[in-house]
């Protein structure tokens, strides 16, 4: 059966590839007058980039309940407590697009289109990894060569050895000058077709990579850095995504809560994170990620909902007596990107592996300059900016610097990144004050999700979910 393409609404694309899949079925598609059957290279790369962004943000929808970013106003919400949840839409999601992802890779190889092929290896290593790190094994050696309908399951470890050398292979296909078609600016929905900025990007999802082994003897410091130091410069390095078919995803949240369909409740442990109340300390990003609350119903300016409890204030959860997703933000506004990956966190990335190394004036400075860098992208004015830098909670000095405050910094800067959970498990869900939610199924922090239902239906060769509470193997 030769394979069929379906539109994608992304800027001004005018094709999405769809292979056949072996892990779903989408073989029922037959004539369908909407689909091409030879997309061009730019059309591939329109859809694949939004894709990439898109899919960030779904992953991070779950996971920032597991992070405590956000808690549901409703008691006993099933993400809230760890509950199974059934992700297939999901995983779904992360499959077409690297699908897709395969397909401009084999048409870039085919045409001699080599900055198609890096971006496609970049790519295709952040959909690797945002399986990896939150289902473990998975399909992938099979998964896009239409021989079986049932592909086996590829070890985790493995498919982590496959993304970094998808890395490498980027970058090197990058670095050539004979591409015989560019990237052109319209088509990148992430970088603009700035071969530089995707080769830091690589270096960037490189540096996560390298960190996130920090529980295991093979974890090299040098290595985190060397990554760090090839990766971005400043935040106009940022990779993200801004193209939508009607607003960023979170803004329809915030205005979703607004139309009484809730969601998008900030965490008490995330909004007393930032408040004063757990470090003593007010953080100016605060008024720049949520609005205050109501004050005919709070004399309070910011209160979170307790995970697991729902709302607590004295009036329905339909008023603003507790904090939520704002439209007003530049992280969640109506055309705010979704960030991918920052500037400020390497500089985070930079920190922690500078620490573990035993340079702790690198390991300050780099601390010192992603609060800055997160505070300039959030619009921080810089009086606020340099009061909160300055305050001897913060300015410790390189002596006294430990990895509790770049953890706690970090977790600031990659609020609503789907990245935040894995930084939460590697440190254990040491955050200050942060406790279980109430009611919740699990009797310690939840490590993985559960495989989707949609999977296990069709694949005999899911295996059977581990208890939500055992690590992943880079977790242990």
């Amino acid at each position: 059966m030769r394979k069929i393409y379906r539109f994608a609404l992304a800027f001004t694309l005018i094709g999405a590839s769809l292979s056949l899949q072996s892990c779903e079925d989408y073989f029922d598609l037959h004539e369908n007058p909407n689909l091409v059957s030879n997309p061009p290279l730019n059309a591939m790369l329109s859809t694949t980039t939004h894709k990439t962004g898109l899919n960030s943000q779904r992953i991070a929808a779950t996971t920032a309940f597991y992070v405590q970013y956000l808690a549901s106003p409703v008691a006993g919400n099933a993400t809230d407590t760890y509950q199974e949840v059934d992700l297939t839409g999901t995983w779904d999601a992360i499959y077409l697009a690297m699908a897709d992802i395969q397909d401009m890779k084999q048409k870039g190889m085919e045409e001699g289109a080599t900055d198609y092929v890096g971006v496609a290896n970049i790519m295709m290593a952040y959909h690797l990894n945002l399986i990896v790190d939150h289902w473990g094994d998975a399909p992938y050696t099979q998964a896009f060569d239409n021989t079986t309908l049932t592909p086996r399951f590829d070890s985790s470890q493995d498919l982590y050895a496959e993304a970094l050398r998808l890395l490498d292979e980027g970058i090197a296909e990058l670095n050539k000058t004979d591409s015989r078609i560019p990237l052109r600016a319209a088509d990148d929905l992430i970088h603009g077709g700035n071969k530089t900025q995707w080769i830091r990007t690589a270096n960037a999802f490189k540096a996560r990579m390298l960190n996130k082994v920090s529980k295991l003897p093979s974890y090299d410091p040098t290595a985190v850095l060397t990554a760090v130091d090839n990766s971005y410069q400043s935040n106009a390095d940022d990779a993200e995504m801004e193209v939508f078919e009607v607003r960023n995803p979170w803004a329809q949240v915030a205005i979703s809560n607004t139309q009484l369909v809730l969601g998008g409740w900030l965490s008490e442990q995330f909004v007393d994170h930032l408040n004063g109340t757990t470090y003593g300390v007010f953080d100016p990003r605060l008024p720049r990620i949520t609005e205050p609350t109501d004050p005919k119903f709070s004399i309070a300016p910011y209160i979170g909902t307790p995970n697991g409890v729902g709302n607590v204030g004295t009036r329905s959860n339909t008023d603003r007596d507790e904090v939520y997703i704002s439209i007003t933000s530049p992280l969640t506004g109506e055309t705010s990107p979704i960030t991918i990956a920052s500037y400020a966190e390497m500089k985070f990335i930079e920190a922690e592996a500078a620490f573990r190394a035993g340079n702790r004036e690198r390991a300050y400075a780099a601390y010192l300059a992603g609060i800055t860098a997160h505070m300039n992208k959030l619009g921080v004015p810089e009086g606020e900016r340099n009061a909160y830098l300055s305050n001897p909670a913060v300015a410790v000095g390189a002596a006294n610097l430990t990895l509790d405050l770049i953890f706690k910094e970090k977790y600031v800067v990659t609020y609503l990144n789907a990245e935040a959970w894995t930084d939460a498990r590697r440190y254990d869900y040491q955050y200050a004050d942060f406790d279980l939610p109430a009611n919740a199924e699990l009797t310690t922090f939840i490590r993985r999700v559960a495989y989707p239902q949609g999977e296990s239906s069709k694949n005999p060769n899911t295996p059977n979910t581990p208890a939500l509470s055992e690590p992943l193997w880079w977790d242990q």
